[in-house]
C-alpha cells in the first residue's frame, strides 16, 4: 500500500513521456522529465487534488501546520 503514490506516478510519467519520446541521450531525458514534473506539478490540476495542482495543496497546508506548531 505505501508504493501506490509512486508506482502510479511513475506509470504516468513512463506512458505520458518516456515512451512517446524515446530520449537520445542522458541530458535530454533529464531535460524533458524536468519539464515533465514542472507541467505536473505546477500547471496540471489533478481530479483527486480537487481539480488543484499539487504545489497549490502542497502550500495551501503548510500555513495550517505552522499554526499547529
Amino acid at each position: 500500500m505505501d508504493n501506490v503514490f509512486m508506482d502510479r506516478l511513475w506509470k504516468s510519467i513512463k506512458y505520458e513521456d518516456v515512451y512517446l519520446k524515446a530520449y537520445n541521450s542522458i541530458a535530454e531525458a533529464r531535460q524533458e522529465l524536468t519539464k515533465y514534473f514542472d507541467r505536473y506539478n505546477k500547471r496540471q490540476q489533478h481530479q483527486r487534488l480537487d481539480n488543484m495542482t499539487p504545489d497549490e495543496v502542497y502550500w495551501n497546508t503548510i500555513p495550517k501546520f505552522k499554526e499547529v506548531v
